[in-house]
């Protein structure tokens, strides 16, 4: 492989293949099965959201529009997070190594930069929704934020304005590019040794080929996610490592890496 190949020229030895606006629903049915054939790792995982989750809630008890900016921002980190999913559907699908919680704590190795690099850019993302997001909500709202209650009453359902709409409208400028870099970047760091860069410009190549069906992705992965958090984030346990498993699928059936070893 030439290391000395500009990102861009190395993105394209990846193909993108062609798939229906509906494909989407296959990725879920196939996480489904992932996941009932190796639970314990996904529900580890699940579990550790979930908890993670719950200390968020605890942190910003009181400060409701921190609440909704961390939760939200927790989105855009998730991914990464569930990097060692990916491994366990790797290995279910090549059978190379069993598709255990030793092989998804594997994945993680501190010798891979890459990985370290992108949860950096992740974690800046995040952070800046929070800050972006309370800001908004401080400046916006006609009157103090402290409950969900609040939050109802005063953005959700303002009188004046359209805050809430607006707001939305904010996380979905911010969220998108966000989401076009990281759709198939992390399981594509974990299955080939390319540069971060690499990853991301195919991602991005991948969602300017098919906007559809990855917009479509993307209101699963969202309608989903807060079905996880409306039951008091147990459903998380389980939205968690589905949602994982299914993002592998996406990577493998969008992107064509059989050019990638013919590199010379």
């Amino acid at each position: 492989m030439r290391t000395t190949e500009p990102a861009i020229e190395q993105s394209r030895r990846f193909g993108v293949r062609p798939i229906p606006v509906l494909r989407p629903l296959g990725w879920l049915a196939r996480g489904w099965q992932d996941l009932v054939h190796a639970p314990i790792p996904g529900l580890v995982h699940g579990v550790a959201m979930a908890l993670f989750g719950a200390l968020l809630a605890v942190l910003a008890q009181g400060h409701v529009w921190l609440l909704a900016g961390a939760f939200s921002g927790f989105l855009l980190v998730a991914p990464l997070l569930a990097t060692g999913l990916y491994a366990v559907s790797r290995a279910l699908h090549t059978k190379r190594q069993p598709a255990t919680l030793g092989t998804a704590l594997r994945a993680w190795k501190p010798d891979d930069g890459r990985l370290i690099v992108f949860g950096i850019l992740l974690a800046f993302a995040g952070t800046g929704w929070v800050m972006t997001s309370t800001s908004f909500i401080l400046a916006f709202a006609p009157a103090a934020v402290h409950t969900p209650q609040d939050f109802l009453r005063h953005v959700v359902l303002a009188d004046e304005g359209k805050l809430f709409e607006a707001w939305l409208l904010l996380g979905g400028v911010l969220a998108a590019p966000v989401f076009a870099s990281s759709v198939v970047a992390i399981p594509m760091l974990l299955d080939r040794h390319v540069g971060v860069l690499v990853a991301v410009l195919t991602s991005w190549r991948v969602v300017m080929q098919h906007p559809l069906p990855l917009a479509l992705w993307a209101a699963l992965i969202m309608a989903l996610t807060l079905l996880g958090m409306a039951t008091l984030l147990l459903g998380l346990i389980v939205v968690v490592p589905w949602l994982a498993h299914s993002s592998w699928h996406a990577y493998r059936d969008l992107v064509d890496t059989s050019q990638w070893h013919e590199m010379p």
